[in-house]
């Protein structure tokens, strides 16, 4: 079932609005408590990316603010998983994404990024 985002809710947010960070994007030690081993992302542009390729390419992005954020819902989808969607805007530009997080942690174990056209 889906829901807002509660009490029970808020560390999967901050974790993942910590990833949204320039901060945290270039901390190896920090990306490592936050990307489990398998971690595995679809980007905007389509491609697959594994944890060692996403912190490679997170260590050269240039700093930038974090984004808008919105329409966040919680969804458990098993024990120890639970599957998040939200809206990024940056500029002109709009997004809605996914990621999956195992609890205890929280750790991410799959994100994906879908550009919304038309915004």
């Amino acid at each position: 079932m889906w829901k807002p985002l509660t009490a029970e809710h808020e560390p999967i947010r901050d974790a993942e609005l910590a990833l949204l960070s320039s901060s945290v994007r270039h901390d190896r030690e920090r990306l490592a408590d936050l990307l489990a081993p398998d971690f595995a992302e679809i980007g905007r542009s389509g491609r697959r990316w594994n944890r060692d390729e996403i912190v490679a390419s997170l260590r050269d992005e240039a700093p930038r603010d974090v984004p808008d954020t919105s329409d966040w819902s919680f969804n458990r989808v098993g024990p120890d998983l639970v599957l998040v969607t939200y809206v990024i805007r940056r500029g002109d530009e709009t997004s809605r994404h996914s990621s999956l997080w195992q609890t205890p942690g929280p750790v991410l174990r799959f994100h994906q990024g879908t550009p919304v056209p038309g915004h």
